[in-house]
């Protein structure tokens, strides 16, 4: 007897079969919340439920998992209103995923925050982010951490 090994293939979206499409329609909308349960989702997405459970745990997005890096970054930033939400738009304008943020009680005046964020780096230079970051009206210090 032979071992199946699995093999994975990466086909290009236009010359899938509609049916895999639906399926990842269906699979988004229940894992968004948009469908309350498998049944509502294939008749949202326009497929028979034995389709979709035939095919659910085969169909998949491909995720370029190189692209993405996490990075956690630490800031001083000033006790002003606003400066911590200035970072975050910069941060969500630049394609970063925020993870995480942890801001200490300010003391004389600086709080000192750290942000875990997930980035595409092809889209995204960690340095370019520094960069940005540490213009921001507020910012007293931004590294890498």
């Amino acid at each position: 007897m032979q071992d199946e090994k699995q093999s994975l293939i990466l086909i290009d979206e236009r010359v899938v079969p509609d049916t895999y499409r639906r399926v990842l329609q269906a699979k988004q909308l229940l894992t968004k919340g948009k469908a309350k349960n498998s049944s509502e989702a294939c008749k949202m997405a326009g497929i028979s439920r034995s389709a979709f459970y035939k095919y659910k745990d085969s169909v998949h997005y491909y995720e370029d998992k190189t692209a993405q890096k996490i990075v956690t970054l630490y800031l001083s930033l000033a006790d002003e209103p606003g400066v911590l939400s200035s970072v975050l738009s910069c941060l969500s304008q630049r394609g970063a995923n925020v993870l995480t943020v942890n801001q200490n009680i300010p003391a004389q005046g600086v709080a000192a925050v750290t942000v875990s964020v997930r980035i595409n780096q092809r889209l995204t230079r960690v340095d370019e982010l520094l960069r940005d970051l540490s213009a921001l009206d507020g910012a007293i210090e931004v590294r890498r951490i």
